[in-house]
């Protein structure tokens, strides 16, 4: 279920999200518009933040244990994590428009929501904390669903 006490892996993994994501809000993509996503994505999008959040730091399960096989959970989500810096890198160095917002990466849609929320079900996995990954599911619906709605307004008006 989990144990109690501070994850510096949980904090790593947050500031991986967290840092690119500040960097963006000086950076967004022109034509951007929040206003019309779809509210209750946007509910289960901003419920699953925080919770995503707390569960990330609370649960001392996510921390380093003796290497098993079982560590390869938490290599498969550092590797996810790191392909997200890389659509970030891949981002910023392009003209940052809606359809480099919206992409693919590695062959993953809407890597920008979709990488993310993997990479902390799959340190959820890794802890064994049936919390984050609940908590993952909801905010994966919530974000995930809100990139792909953008992509397909974008896509249906022409703006790729």
């Amino acid at each position: 279920m989990g144990h109690l006490g501070f994850s510096y892996i949980g904090l790593i993994f947050l500031l991986m999200l967290m840092i690119p994501n500040l960097i963006w809000t000086k950076y967004q993509p022109e034509g951007y518009d929040s206003q019309r996503e779809n509210k209750v994505l946007l509910i289960l999008e901003r419920a699953g933040q925080v919770l995503v959040t707390c569960g990330a730091l609370i649960f001392s399960d996510l921390n380093l244990r003796k290497w098993s096989p079982w560590s390869l959970w938490l290599v498969a989500a550092a590797i996810l994590m790191a392909l997200y810096e890389g659509w970030w890198i891949r981002y910023f160095r392009s003209q940052r428009t809606l359809a480099d917002f919206y992409s693919s990466f590695c062959g993953v849609p809407v890597a920008g929501a979709s990488l993310p929320v993997a990479a902390f079900f799959l340190l959820g996995v890794y802890g064994k904390v049936v919390w984050l990954l609940a908590f993952t599911v909801i905010l994966g619906i919530g974000h995930i669903g809100i990139h792909l709605q953008h992509r397909r307004e974008m896509d249906g008006n022409g703006n790729g």
